[in-house]
């Protein structure tokens, strides 16, 4: 059975507001899928539910008010998109950057493939360039 597009947009609004946001790791098992495939935008791809929960620590190691909010969910059939901005302060090692206490915004967009009921694959692609730069860190551009 097919899921419809509107329990496809629930899991995508749990997943950010109640597993992101509140960094609620026992809706992992329920939203992420156990074979999950994910690539975050912060360079990272991971396999399983493992993986999945290593990758949030991660984050909120390094931002430990770290907020997603939904500026908009576009569905067809099991696929969700979501136009997103980013929020926190950045108060833990981040790959190997020192904490700077600095309150980061940016934008970014995920893609989802949703299958009975949870997350199979995720996709998320965003400005880290302007991340780096609030962190003040220099990307190394080509002719720079």
């Amino acid at each position: 059975m097919t899921q419809s597009a509107d329990q496809n947009r629930q899991i995508i609004r749990r997943y950010y507001e109640e597993l992101w946001n509140g960094w609620n790791y026992s809706l992992i098992d329920e939203l992420i899928a156990s074979d999950v495939t994910f690539r975050g935008s912060l360079g990272v791809s991971i396999s399983g539910r493992t993986g999945f929960r290593t990758y949030m620590s991660t984050v909120q190691s390094a931002f430990p008010d770290f907020h997603n909010s939904i500026e908009n969910l576009m569905v067809e059939g099991e696929t969700v998109v979501a136009r997103l901005s980013y929020r926190g302060t950045h108060l833990g090692a981040l790959f190997g950057v020192a904490p700077t206490g600095v309150a980061v915004t940016y934008p970014g967009v995920a893609i989802f493939q949703c299958h009975r009921g949870m997350i199979a694959d995720g996709w998320v692609i965003a400005d880290t360039a302007a991340l780096m730069r609030q962190v003040g860190i220099q990307a190394a551009w080509p002719g720079r």
